[in-house]
């Protein structure tokens, strides 16, 4: 998989950020990619994923299987 071009993404917060500088994430989908950041440390590393890979971690997410 080859890096997009992070310059053109849009990036947008969680719908779960509070907005009080907790623990936030902010993902920017491109082309057949989702890229995901640390909202407090934008230039930092981020991760980038397939979608498909992306919606199978979203979904085990919300089935709580990686709660810690």
């Amino acid at each position: 998989m080859s890096i997009p071009d992070l310059t053109i993404a849009r990036w947008r917060k969680s719908s779960h950020s509070t907005g009080q500088g907790g623990d936030c994430v902010e993902v920017a989908g491109i082309a057949s990619t989702v890229a995901v950041r640390d909202s407090k440390d934008p230039d930092g590393p981020m991760l980038i994923l397939g979608r498909a890979v992306f919606g199978a971690l979203t979904r085990d997410i919300r089935a709580s299987d990686h709660d810690l």
